[in-house]
């Protein structure tokens, strides 16, 4: 991929819920005013990607229900093409907690039964990959249902028989899973599907008990390029025969949640616009540091060169 500008638009895939926060900072336990927001990784790096001028759509299903309108209406505000969400009649938009502690910030979904939990096969038939360059897919989705799961497999097939390059964030939450071992087969099997992979180095380690950068991308033998992320350490790229290493920049950290897709969305920018190696992962680093400096999921990054 190095040097490759790519164009057309990056179809983005995957719940977007509406998430409650305390304004104050204080646990939900004893804040006494609560901040309303919208928050889904894939529909995050769709914004990025807008932000930094690039085609971008979301894919989604939401709930007939003022949450939806919200969230469709707070993404497709970004400058996304959210023309493929569904309204869902019977089935409620999905909703989530921030919950800040001294040991770090603890997340408490609702989102069991929601719209974009009953997604399937059929929902790709709103997905338009022909005048798409790049889709990218989470860990999240599949872990919704069988159906979501389904629909992740057949759009990877279809993308790649399209000549679409595939992206895939392994974004593991354990909480969406109903164990280790299933969690870790299933991405296993994703990620090796996908021409581009992002995981993290604790992930690695948590799900395939892989300790290192390495050790990852031996273990997952992928068939395209690989980054795997080590938070203040820095991220490392695997392309073929090659390896590169870019450290993390000092940032006195807020939040870290949303860092994870702030990060893709830099690095999916910088491949987008045909840059190398190097340069991807540090606009990956870069993007990630604004949303780690900030309690937000999403942290708007039309500025960027500015700031």
């Amino acid at each position: 991929m190095e040097g490759m500008a790519m164009t057309g638009t990056t179809v983005c895939l995957g719940e977007t819920m509406a998430q409650v926060t305390p304004a104050d900072g204080e646990g939900l336990e004893l804040s006494r005013e609560l901040r309303l927001a919208v928050a889904g990784a894939e529909s995050t790096v769709a914004q990025y990607l807008a932000d930094l001028g690039h085609r971008a759509a979301w894919v989604s299903r939401v709930g007939d229900d003022p949450l939806g309108r919200r969230i469709v209406a707070a993404v497709g505000g970004r400058g996304v093409d959210v023309s493929g969400v569904r309204v869902d009649p019977k089935a409620p938009t999905g909703l989530y907690f921030k919950d800040p502690g001294p040991d770090g910030t603890r997340v408490h979904y609702y989102r069991r039964g929601s719209a974009a939990s009953r997604m399937g096969p059929a929902d790709a038939e709103r997905v338009d990959l022909a005048g798409a360059r790049l889709l990218h897919l989470t860990g999240i989705t599949p872990a919704l249902s069988t159906g979501c799961a389904e629909l992740v497999e057949l759009l990877m097939e279809r993308a790649s028989r399209a000549g679409v390059l595939v992206s895939f964030d392994v974004n593991h939450r354990p909480t969406l899973w109903s164990s280790l071992g299933e969690a870790g087969a299933a991405l296993r099997g994703l990620a090796r599907r996908a021409d581009l992979v992002f995981v993290g180095r604790d992930e690695g380690e948590r799900l395939w008990g892989t300790a290192t950068a390495e050790e990852i991308h031996a273990h997952l033998a992928p068939r395209g390029t690989l980054v795997v992320k080590d938070a203040e350490v820095g991220a490392t790229e695997f392309s073929g025969s090659a390896r590169e290493f870019v450290p993390a920049p000092a940032v006195e950290v807020v939040e870290a949640v949303g860092a994870g897709d702030a990060f893709a969305a830099g690095y999916l920018s910088g491949l987008l616009h045909g840059s190398n190696s190097a340069e991807r992962l540090a606009l990956g680093h870069r993007l990630a540091g604004r949303t780690l400096r900030s309690i937000e999921d999403y942290v708007p990054a039309d500025t960027l060169e500015r700031n």
